[in-house]
Parts: C-alpha cells; structure tokens; sequence
C-alpha cells in the first residue's frame, strides 16, 4: 500500500463523530446555477461528494433492461485519455475513493480524497461522468461480471423471492424486474446503448449533491462548475407511478431446500405522508427493532419457528411498499405465516402499548446520531436529503417529529397502513401444507 493510501486510511479512521444538533448545512449556489448542501469539517484534511442523479434504472427502455446498471458500472473504467488501466492507476496515486451506484430511482456517484488531492480528483471524476469512454473490451469485461451476479440470483431463493414479489407487485412498471437485467436484455446491449442510458440519467435536471469535510463554500462552488457544469441539462422523461396490483394470498415456488424463505408485504407508505413518522415508529415496534420487535418476541423467542424476521418501510419514488421477511424449516413454515399474519391483526386492531412507544422513541432518538460518523455517510446523508425532498433543517428536526409520535397516532396510522387481508406471502422452497393460493 503506498504511502498516500495510508494516509487516506488514516483519516477515515480518526473522524471525529458530530453531534447532530453541531451538523450546520450550508446551501452553495455555483456561478453557474448548480446547488450543493454542504457541512464544513476542516479538522482532518478530507473531503467527501456524494451526488445523486433521480431517475435511475427506472429510465431502462423494456427491451434494454440492465443500460443504466451496466453503464454505471463502466464509469471508472477508462474516461478521455485514459483507458481501465490508467484510470484505475490514476486513482491509486491519487489515493482517491469514486463510487458508482445504481437503484431503481436513481444512480449515486460518490468520491472521497484527501485535500491535497481534491483538485485533481475531481478533474478525474468529471472525465468519468462527461467523457466515459466505454470501450469495447471494458463492456465486455463488466458485462461478463453483470451476467455472473444475475446467474448467481437465480440459484438464491431471497433473490428469487424478491423478484417474485416485485413481478407481481408491479407488472406493468420497471420496479417489476431486476435493474440488473436478464440475461438476453443484458447479452443484446450495445455501446450505442450505453450511450443512450449515460445521456439520459446524469444531467443537471434531477442532481443533488452533498459535501462535506476540509472545503469551504467559496472554494465549492467554482468546482461544482468544473465538475458538473458540461453535463447535459435535460434528460430522459420521467416514467409514470407504479400502480400496486397484487392482493392477499400465498405464492409458492418450488426449490430444494430444508428451510423456506418467506417475503411478506402489500401496499406501503410514501415518504411524504403525513402519516411517515408514526408509520416508522410503528414499524419499529411491530419488526424492525430486532430482538425487541414483536415479530421476533412472538415467531421466534415464544415459538421458536425462526432465527430471524423483520419488517422494514419501502417508501419509492413511484409506489410503496411494506414488506418483512423469515426463513423456516419446510415444517413450520406454514404456522409461521398464520401467526404473522395474526401479529399483523392484532396490531392493526389495538395497535401498541405505550412502554413500547417510549422505548422505540428511545432508540431511533438515541442511535440517529451514530449515523454521522464520518464525512462520507454525511455527504450521502445531505444527498439523501434532497432527493426525499426533506428540508435543510431534517437533521435538527427530524428526532423532534420521532418523540412527537404518540399513542393514538400509532393506533390510527396502524389501522391504516397495515393491511392484513392484503398480506401475501411469497414463500421460496418445500413448505409442507403451503401452497400457491388465496388466504
């Protein structure tokens, strides 16, 4: 490891952890018009970006399911001059971290680099995001990586049981199949493909950007010019909302195994319901607070009939869902899905008691500061921010609006959200006295 890259280590390793009410966002206006939300650290000289460009997969025409994936991945392998190779050395020297992502709603670019080497750093990553080159045999190589990973989730059953639920979910939408692509979408791209899918995600019209370490505001926005400002201006059209089309009732599909997984869920929240809050905090009691959920009091600690389940909020851009998920022996899968789905009642019904509230208003108050522990997540946080659509002043806020919460929100919001004759259950392997069907 060169000596750089050590250095770079060492300052991931000793960030200092801010406190949330210490965390000030600066809105940054470039010269030229683009915005940045931007946390100063000058503490340890290091800077991270994290940009956000919405749309994402969803922007896949049908029959080219997989550009946006595979273009994403094709950005750090080779850019203007350089190809995979002096790309790859350029970022070493540079002891430079880039990340490139892809969801469903959209794509992430991350990069993360010392001060002293920020500059040309971002000269790198505006190569990569202005002039990627794809080159024949970069495609080729990243493709062949793309083809393994959706072979490989063929043979998973969480993976086959995730796309079951979104194919029957949203038929008639792209959150219905796998941004990877299958393998013929993925086999028949072309560079002119990649092209398309590059053109249309990444431009200035749905970009969000969070900054934050050894930079000032003065010194950020001529950057985000020379970084972002040779992007196209106008991109692909947005695709229409997803309408939710599958009810209550079980789907089974057959593979080998002594265990069941089991996906479970309907319709969800969206994340600009007024309900959100309550509906989190909810959630948090009834599966998503781990040994202390009621799902896991109830399915695994009282009746032993799983290791593990929880469930978990799916606010998209284009449609909700609220979804858990277990795994069971083939003999007790079937109680185990009875019982969920009488937990799910109950709850809907006489939703939860108030020592429950207090302590979950405890935990998500009490862990929300863990999440700002270094300039990276930070960056992704502010980025996150935006695209949500969530005020600059969210941080401040956000644990007031969690202790607002209180018991008869819970027990209205519960009656609402949760839908247990709507549950269904996608259950992915041998169950013994489960079959595909209504309740």
């Amino acid at each position: 490891m060169s000596l750089m890259r050590n250095l770079f280590v060492a300052a991931l390793t000793i960030l200092p952890l801010p406190a949330v009410a210490a965390v000030e966002i600066q809105e940054v206006t470039s010269p030229g018009g683009i915005t940045a939300w931007l946390v100063e650290e000058p503490s340890i000289p290091f800077v991270a970006f994290d940009i956000r460009f919405k749309g994402g997969a969803n922007l896949d025409d049908p029959g080219k399911r997989g550009a946006t994936n595979l273009m994403m991945g094709l950005l750090e392998e080779g850019a203007a001059d350089r190809d995979a190779r002096a790309f790859a050395e350029a970022t070493e020297d540079l002891a430079a971290r880039f990340g490139f992502d892809t969801y469903n709603d959209s794509v992430g670019v991350q990069v993360e680099v010392l001060t002293e080497n920020r500059d040309e750093a971002l000269r790198l990553l505006r190569d990569a995001l202005i002039e990627p080159r794809f080159d024949q045999s970069a495609i080729d190589r990243v493709r062949d990586q793309v083809l393994a990973g959706i072979e490989a989730d063929a043979r998973d059953p969480q993976e086959i049981a995730s796309t079951t639920m979104s194919a029957l979910a949203f038929p008639d939408h792209p959150y219905g199949t796998a941004l990877e692509g299958t393998r013929e979408t993925v086999s028949s791209l072309t560079r002119d493909d990649l092209m398309a899918a590059h053109a249309a995600a990444l431009t200035k019209d749905r970009m969000y950007i969070g900054v934050t370490g050894d930079i000032s505001a003065a010194d950020l926005g001529p950057l985000l010019d020379t970084l972002l400002g040779d992007l196209p201006e106008v991109g692909a059209p947005e695709v229409p909302t997803a309408t939710y089309a599958l009810d209550g009732g079980v789907t089974v599909t057959d593979f080998p195994s002594p265990q069941s997984v089991v996906l479970f869920g309907h319709e969800g929240i969206m994340r600009d319901d007024p309900d959100f809050f309550p509906a989190f905090v909810m959630n948090h009691i009834l599966g998503g607070s781990g040994f202390a959920s009621k799902l896991m009091s109830e399915v695994r600690e009282d009746r032993g009939l799983t290791y593990g389940i929880g469930s978990y909020l799916v606010p998209r851009e284009y449609g909700a869902q609220y979804l858990g998920q277990f795994s069971s022996s083939n003999d007790k899968t079937a109680e185990a899905v009875q019982i969920v789905r009488d937990i799910w009642a109950d709850v809907a019904t006489n939703g939860v008691d108030s020592e429950k509230l207090d302590d979950a208003k405890t935990y998500l108050t009490g862990a929300y500061p863990l999440r700002f522990d270094g300039n990276g997540q930070i960056a992704g946080i502010l980025a996150g921010m935006q695209v949500q659509g969530l005020g600059i002043d969210y941080i401040a806020t956000r644990n007031d609006k969690v202790m607002a919460v209180t018991a008869e929100d819970i027990q209205r919001v519960a009656a609402r959200v949760l839908q247990p004759e709507n549950l269904h259950f996608v259950v992915v392997g041998q169950p013994e006295g489960l079959a595909t069907g209504g309740l």
